[in-house]
């Protein structure tokens, strides 16, 4: 199964993957790279904005 796969069919089991748990549960190190490859292949992906504060108080915002 490529890497690609495995974020599909992750992402169907659990609805959504983070690069924690890319990394964690899948070994992939580039997330970022495999969703660009599956969204350049026609697949629907969306984002959702989050915001929290760091380690350090200041207030970070990511996708998820």
């Amino acid at each position: 199964m490529t890497q690609r796969e495995m974020v599909l069919d992750y992402m169907e089991r659990f609805g959504s993957i983070s690069s924690w748990q890319a990394f964690m549960e899948l070994g992939i190190t580039r997330l970022s790279g495999r969703i660009f490859e599956l969204r350049s292949q026609g697949h629907i992906i969306e984002n959702e904005r989050k915001e929290t504060t760091n380690r350090y108080g200041k207030r970070v915002h990511y996708d998820e």
